[in-house]
């Protein structure tokens, strides 16, 4: 009999998922994984409270070891809070202090998830780990290839495109071929006391808070001016430029007959934040994107793909050149809003997963998207 080890967080897709490996025949041995200590790493929930005085990650061991016990499961526990500093929550900042906006989740899963708690799981005698994303894998003549799941509202392939495929194909999806309002129904067939339990909308083990005060304990405020793009004029000062996103468009405090506004750029030097009213688009869009730190799943076998920019967008065609085995250009001639640096984008062939990579720079006409700003500023 096959031994898994599922990743039980507390709550109902990862609970469901053992639920259905069991029922499949494996044996199933479940175990919660923690990564973050609230007191450990002296943060705060900024403006977010808490109903009582459990953290929030002793209440989903609670769920999990409640599930566990319903479904007559054995839980184990692994902590990893020094491996996810290290490899997730450091980057995290250090892309931050770059001005960039990183995804830990992809990292959570790459280095925490699909590795540390995989080699946990070898270690331990287990022949596969299982998690709940929703994510479908298809094997054919001994071969696994990877696609989104069934349910595309919850689709996670976006967060484990930077997965070995190794370690893919060491794990199990269960979710795959059914969707949530099914996941629901199994949980509440099952009277699992998480059945309706709201899902986790936070930064991959640190839960939901209030992400500008959250940040304020690792990258320290410093004020500074807010600029119109097209007239040049200060309009504002915000908090720290480090707290904006490309794209965003309220949480500036500015207002003004040319308002609303949204982030077309951050000048981290100089410590400037850059808006342009609504009406005015241009600067955000680009028709070609350099990416790098490729991780490569699935074959490429045709230069005309999809590339995801963000999690929740819908599929872009795109034109892939690989530059080397690690990196490539993505041509739109269509262009396409807000593809950001730091960001991740993720390659798709009709619905496969083939892999993603961090883009590092964006163009339009040829031309460096943040150089074209900065000539605006400039004068040129």
């Amino acid at each position: 009999m096959i031994k898994v080890l599922v990743g039980l967080s507390g709550g109902v897709d990862s609970a469901v998922a053992a639920y259905l490996l069991k029922q499949a025949g494996y044996d199933v041995t479940c175990c919660f994984m923690r990564n973050w200590d609230s007191a450990l790493n002296n943060d705060t929930l900024g403006n977010d409270t808490l109903n009582n005085d459990i953290c929030p990650q002793e209440e989903d061991y609670n769920d999990a070891k409640a599930v566990a016990d319903k479904l007559g499961l054995k839980l184990l526990r692994s902590d990893y809070i020094q491996e996810y500093w290290d490899a997730v929550f450091t980057n995290f900042i250090e892309e931050y202090e770059k001005g960039r906006t990183p995804n830990p989740d992809i990292l959570c899963n790459k280095y925490i998830k699909f590795d540390h708690f995989l080699r946990f799981a070898e270690k331990n005698g287990f022949d596969k780990i299982a998690t709940g994303h929703y994510f479908k894998s298809v094997e054919t003549d001994g071969k696994i290839t990877y696609y989104k799941a069934a349910d595309l509202n919850k689709d996670q392939s976006y967060f484990l495109a930077q997965v070995n495929k190794n370690a893919l194909d060491k794990s199990l999806f269960p979710l795959g071929d059914i969707d949530k309002t099914e996941v629901r129904r199994i949980a509440h067939e099952l009277d699992l006391s998480i059945a309706d339990k709201k899902d986790s909308t936070g930064i991959c083990f640190i839960g939901e808070r209030n992400f500008r005060e959250f940040l304020k304990n690792y990258i320290p405020m410093k004020k500074g001016k807010i600029i119109d793009i097209d007239t040049l004029e200060t309009v504002g000062e915000h908090e720290g430029v480090y707290y904006y996103t490309i794209g965003q468009r309220k949480g500036f405090g500015v207002g003004g007959n040319r308002g609303p506004y949204f982030c077309v750029g951050k000048d981290v030097k100089n410590n400037v934040l850059y808006l342009t009213s609504v009406k005015n688009e241009e600067y955000l869009y680009s028709d070609s994107a350099y990416i790098d730190e490729i991780n490569w799943i699935g074959e490429l076998k045709d230069d005309h793909i999809q590339c995801k920019f963000r999690y929740r967008q819908s599929d872009n065609e795109v034109i892939i050149k690989k530059v080397d085995e690690t990196s490539a250009m993505l041509y739109y001639p269509q262009k396409i809003k807000a593809v950001t640096p730091g960001q991740q984008a993720v390659f798709y062939k009709d619905g496969q997963l083939l892999g993603g990579g961090v883009i590092e720079k964006t163009f339009i006409d040829g031309t460096d998207l943040n150089e074209t700003l900065m000539n605006r500023v400039n004068g040129k």
